[in-house]
This record gives structure tokens, sequence and C-alpha cells, in this order.
């Protein structure tokens, strides 16, 4: 629909329908209509919005695929989230999925892995054992690291996107495409967040919330399923031992190995019974004088969602769409999608 990538590009601008509408020269009610759909603006007015919003008319009129049914889940309540930058992130996800179901379209559903049973696991109380469940749920082994998060619940039928936001106040959400859940995130942060951020969506929609928790409870509880299910309790136990009077650098290596932050380690071996008050005190000072709540470093590889290309390079390949089409479709170079297709032979 026209209209939702007229407010796409004008929330990625971040302006209000009262602020973009006299820079048009047209009343706010007007540009409403336009972006509800209610009334076709003229092409001259076409190149006018793309205009203003930095943007080219040709991604006005992009194909967009009106059988699309989008269930999008609540931002957490402390996101520090502007109505402008939900809505955005909103549009954001339908902009992503809509070009990714055009090569589904494309090549057909059967490409896609069968639908996981969203809300199909009783919560218990117990952090641990719902980390397990969630794990066996996705067919993780049952403890130790979890190796290629992304890749295999792609592989699950979970769908995965990154969304390019600058603030730090988006870290994810989750919701369904026509019956199918995804995640989204901040593509932005640390690899190590990132992990533990889809795994925060992942038990919202796989557990059965009983209905009468707070919100704030649900996100606790969700952040104690993540780092459960990072970092099991028993592996806590064997990598660090059962007592540690700090937070020392020989943990890196297992930051490292599990993919998981040293704060989330920290957090861990504290909940675990293995540090105590003074050495988490002593933790939460350190990160806090260089800054890692934001800046700590990295210290694995970032992850990427790959199912989206790979079909992409599929139909190029294929010749079902020319590279031109993949290159618009994935955002990217003719180059890069080329390049991708048809290496040239050495």
């Amino acid at each position: 629909m026209l209209g939702k990538y007229i407010a796409y590009y004008r929330l990625k601008n971040n302006m209000t329908q009262e602020e973009l509408a006299p820079l048009l020269q047209m009343s706010p009610a007007t540009l409403a209509q336009y972006e509800n759909g209610n009334v076709v603006p003229s092409f001259a007015v076409l190149e006018k919005i793309a205009e203003r919003l930095n943007a080219d008319i040709c991604d006005f009129l992009a194909y967009r695929n009106e059988h699309l049914t989008f269930v999008h889940g609540e931002f957490r309540k402390d996101a520090r989230l502007t109505a402008i930058q939900q809505d955005f992130i909103r549009l954001s996800v339908e902009e992503y999925l809509n070009r990714f179901y055009i090569i589904v379209e494309i090549l057909g559903e059967d490409v896609l892995p069968s639908v996981p049973a969203c809300h199909g696991i009783a919560l218990s109380s117990d952090a641990e054992e719902n980390a397990k469940a969630l794990r066996a749920f996705f067919n993780f082994p049952g403890d130790g690291p979890v190796k290629d998060l992304v890749r295999t619940l792609e592989d699950k039928g979970v769908l995965v996107c990154f969304l390019d936001f600058e603030s730090d106040a988006f870290s994810g959400m989750n919701g369904l495409v026509n019956g199918r859940p995804y995640i989204a995130v901040n593509g932005n942060m640390l690899p190590e967040r990132i992990r533990s951020t889809i795994v925060h969506e992942m038990a919202h929609f796989i557990f059965e919330w009983p209905s009468d928790l707070e919100n704030s409870d649900i996100e606790n509880r969700a952040t104690a399923i993540s780092g459960a299910f990072l970092f099991p309790k028993e592996n806590a136990k064997r990598e660090l031992g059962s007592h540690r009077s700090a937070v020392s650098t020989d943990m890196e290596i297992i930051c490292r190995d599990y993919g998981i932050s040293m704060s989330l380690l920290a957090k861990r071996a504290y909940l675990c019974g293995i540090i105590g008050d003074g050495a988490i005190d002593a933790y939460f000072s350190k990160r806090e004088k260089r800054d890692w709540m934001r800046n700590e470093p990295v210290r694995i590889a970032k992850e990427e969602p790959m199912l989206f290309s790979r079909l992409v390079f599929r139909a190029v390949t294929e010749y079902e769409i020319t590279i031109e089409k993949g290159a618009e479709l994935l955002k990217q170079s003719y180059i890069y999608v080329a390049s991708h297709c048809f290496p040239q032979e050495e």
C-alpha cells in the first residue's frame, strides 16, 4: 500500500504528520488520508513528498503484498521509545517482511520451514527448567554453548530481522506475520546482547504466560530464562567452579565460548551462588566506571539472518528474478548480489 511507504519514510525522518504537512503545503488531515490509503496522491504530490523525505519516488511505488497480516508484540515498558519511534519500528518490520515475502511468493511457500507452535509450553516457576524446555523445543543441546542461534531459529520456522536503529532504547520485539513468529532486534547492539535479546523474545512467544502476571514480572522472567538458556546452571558450576571470590579476566574465555557478555556471566554466577554480594557489587562498580553497559568489549562474531539472502540468491541463480531485482529486494548493490550468485571462475 502506497500510504504505508509514505508513513514509513516520514517516520524514518522522525517527523509527525503535523510537522511534515506544512512543508508539503497541505493539511495534516490530507496527509493522513494519503497514509491511510483513503486517497491516492497525484504523481506531482508524490514527487514533492519524496523530495521532502529524502526518498526516491520508486521507493513509494514498490510492490507491497496486501495479503500479509501482522500482529506486533508490545514494546517493553521501560524502552523509553517515543510514539514516532515505536511506529517506525513496526513499519520497518513490515517493510522488511514485505520484501521477504515477495521472494517467498516467487519461489513458493514450501521454501519456508513449518510454523512452530506459539505459546505451547507451560511456564514453570523455575527459570532453569524453562530454559531447558526452550532448548528442547528448538532441539538445542540440553547444556553447553548454543552455537548458530540465528541460523537454527530460521531453520525452525522463526523469521529474524535486524533493524538499523540508532538508539539503544530499542533492543527487540516479537510478533506474527500470517501466523508465523518473527523476532526483530536492533542490529546495532553488541553481538552478545543481540543473542540474549533474541532468546528473551523467544521466551515471550513460545511459553504460555499466565494472564494475571504483571508486565514487569513477564519481562524479568523472560530475562531470567534467557540467561539460563545461554549459560545453564550446571555449566556455570562446571566452568567457574562452586565458588569464586571475584569476576576475573580468565572468565573472558567462557564468555567467548558461550557467546555471552561478561555482565551476563557475572549475573548468572551470582544467581547460581558462585559469587557473593561483594563480588557482584565490585563487578558492577567496575562496569559503570568503564561504561560497559554500552561499550563492553566484543568477544564474538556477530550472527546474521541468512534465510532472506539465501532465497534471493537461489532465485537469481535459477533465473527466477534478475540480479537487479535481487539487489532491490535485499537493498544491496548489483555487484554484491552478482558476486554471490555468479562469482568469476579463477
